[in-house]
């Protein structure tokens, strides 16, 4: 019996999940087989609609050896593991005369530790709150989420959070999880036989796909201690979420409040000298960042450094000490000692590394209302980092719908670590950049419109012109808005202006959840949703009820964002056109994933609506549009309000 062909086994697979084959779909499982017998590399942008999942799925499964597929969402994550997966192992077994296996690694944060709901959290100023299961039940609302997970911890066969429903806070999970800092290890904990975290992991080593993030992905490649089984061939799906994933990994952080917790927990632990030295440097370092005001620290100030470098030598001698030292009288000792190292160590590397003043480094405070300061510091780029750990070791995949930005991959490439495409060199991996399309006709399914007539948004105040025209945008379309903003300000400024001129319900962000907040936004179309981030790219809402999608500017970063800010500042040092590689990039990569709200399907219909004229006017606007899908474009007030009508009233007269 000869070996089943790819196109074979990607029709059997489309049938068995009741969709079409589309030519995407078949140049793109072509391209990910093609790469993993080359052991190559791949960047293949797969728009909306082209079925991408089972376009890298059906050759990883035929591949025979281990795949790990990364994603930057839940919510795929779930699709892969519950939906497609399973729908095409069935469906490819009988060809491939095996049944390949597969398994979702998360990291062990994510997973019920037993340690933690039986013996309870090590006690500090924020735990030891298991005495409030007593006879009677608890009664505070933290109470019975731990009741709870203690139930649901007799009947899950996973132990991971997400599946939990309905889920709990964040709080209450803090009580029965444990960081891998934290973790005792399988073969000094009491229930490490049992333990959730271990047995996923046996799962995974197994698999033939394992499904993970791009968080733990950037673990295992960062830290340099495996997390994830060995594998030789990576598909990263949301690629372009990657890079900002990698480097919230590697970010830093120091807060006042962390550091006296730590204090808290390492006391017993140590002798009384060694616990007043660290309690001495924690009270120095919250002086000094009670007058820190936000911003870059392109040198570190003379008290910060002084603060860092007293915290950073009473942690290590804290360590020291928590080593040399065992206290018998501490209850479930190991579990505090493991507890008040991870703390320490934390504050111990993070002060070394700020200290060390790394010119790759980019150093600044944040001041939250609520919270107070934080010193953070995150590497200024991460693209040497993934062309090291993630290049050169395996086969990589990347795919997305926004991976061409200005027209070629070279934007986005350069930020993974990668050359212009066809330029080699020893250190240079090599890389072929594919788009191969979208099912839907972009120019006769959507417009693009930029208000070319209004005034150019300044950094801060009100927009007249802007909010009178989005109301009458709002009003030809019948509601059946996607409001995105680049601010939650602004974003609450318009609900509220336009909640007083308009009969049609907007629903803002920040008000509900995200998820109940979609939810109505697609069951009544006459609805508008406002809202900012995590509605540009989070939103899947196909036919009448998403008909109009407006952005309120162009979101490049804030001139004050210390990251970007640097990173542009560090291209023009280097000779490069900064403002293009950075902010210009990133505004592309965001208005391509907002404009992709739009077509969701075969059907759809409506207008990208860009209440910015700088999109029309300014040189860059033509690197802007040519990032975005391949709409009419037009600058025609009066045209898009009659096509919006139109829409309208075609939507209406089907009853939708």
């Amino acid at each position: 019996m000869t070996n089943p062909s790819l196109p074979d086994l990607l029709h059997a697979a489309v049938s068995a999940v009741g969709g079409t084959e589309r030519p995407g779909q078949v140049a793109m499982a072509e391209a990910v087989a093609e790469a993993i017998d080359e052991n190559a590399h791949r960047l293949i942008q797969a728009g909306t609609g082209t079925g991408k999942s089972l376009g890298y799925l059906v050759p990883a499964l035929a591949h025979g050896e281990r795949v790990v597929v990364a994603t930057a969402t839940l919510a795929l994550q779930r699709q892969l593991v519950e939906r497609d997966l399973p729908r095409t192992v069935e469906a490819l077994h009988p060809q491939l005369r095996r049944r390949p296996q597969f398994a979702m690694l998360k990291g062990r944060s994510n997973y019920l530790c037993l340690h933690r709901l039986h013996e309870g959290a090590p006690q500090d100023e924020e735990e030891g709150l298991f005495d409030q299961f007593e006879a009677a039940g608890p009664t505070s609302k933290l109470g019975k989420a731990l009741l709870r997970l203690r139930d649901w911890a007799d009947e899950t066969e996973t132990g991971d959070r997400d599946d939990l429903t309905p889920g709990v806070s964040d709080r209450a999970w803090a009580q029965v999880s444990v960081s891998s800092r934290e973790c005792l290890g399988a073969t000094k904990c009491p229930y490490g036989a049992e333990c959730f975290a271990e047995a996923a992991r046996e799962r995974a080593k197994l698999a033939d796909v394992v499904v993970t993030n791009h968080a733990l992905l950037a673990i295992d490649a960062i830290e340099g201690a495996p997390v994830l089984p060995q594998h030789e061939v990576l598909i990263v799906d949301e690629a372009h979420e990657l890079v900002s994933r990698v480097t919230g990994v590697a970010t830093g952080e120091l807060t006042p409040g962390q550091v006296n917790r730590a204090v808290k927990r390492a006391a017993k632990l140590v002798s009384e000298k060694t616990a007043d030295e660290l309690q001495s440097a924690a009270e120095g370092f919250e002086r000094v960042m009670e007058l820190a005001l936000p911003g870059r620290l392109e040198v570190i100030p003379e008290d910060l450094g002084y603060a860092l470098l007293t915290l950073r030598d009473a942690a290590r001698n804290v360590i020291s000490g928590i080593g040399a030292t065992r206290d018998k009288s501490v209850q479930d000792e190991d579990a505090v000692r493991k507890q008040a190292l991870a703390s320490v160590e934390t504050i111990h590397s993070v002060a070394e590394r700020i200290i060390s003043g790394s010119e790759y480094d980019v150093v600044w405070y944040e001041r939250h209302d609520r919270f107070g300061a934080t010193l953070r510091v995150a590497p200024m780029s991460v693209s040497g980092l993934l062309r090291e750990k993630l290049f050169s070791e395996r086969s990589v995949v990347l795919t997305s719908a926004t991976l061409k930005l200005g027209g070629d991959f070279n934007g986005v490439g350069a930020s993974l670590g990668l050359a212009p495409e066809g330029v080699t060199g020893d250190d240079l991996p090599v890389w072929k950049g594919l788009d191969v399309g979208s099912p839907f006709d972009y120019p006769k399914q959507g417009i693009l419109y930029v208000a070319k007539h209004l005034a150019t948004p300044g950094r801060e105040g009100s927009r007249g012109d802007m909010l009178d025209e989005l109301a009458e945008l709002i009003g030809a379309a019948g509601g059946r808005t996607l409001g995105l903003f680049s601010s939650m300000r602004a974003a609450q400024a318009a609900a509220e202006e336009l909640r007083t001129r308009l009969d049609a319900p907007i629903l803002l962000q920040g008000e509900e959840t995200l998820g109940e907040l979609i939810k109505s936004f697609a069951a009544d179309p006459k609805t508008c949703l406002f809202g900012t981030l995590s509605l540009w790219q989070g939103v899947d809402v196909p036919g009448p009820s998403c008909q109009l999608v407006v952005m309120d500017r162009i979101p490049f970063p804030r001139p004050d964002d210390p990251l970007m800010s640097a990173r542009q500042k560090a291209v023009e040092e280097a000779g490069g056109n900064g403002f293009m590689s950075v902010a210009a990039t990133h505004a592309a990569l965001l208005m391509a994933q907002g404009a992709g709200r739009l077509v969701r399907a075969a059907g759809d219909r409506g207008v990208v609506a860009v209440l910015d004229p700088r999109l029309a006017t300014a040189r860059y606007g033509g690197f802007l549009r040519s990032s975005l899908p391949d709409f009419w474009y037009t600058t025609d007030r009066n045209q898009v309000r009659k096509s919006l009508a139109a829409i309208d009233a075609a939507a209406t007269a089907e009853g939708r």
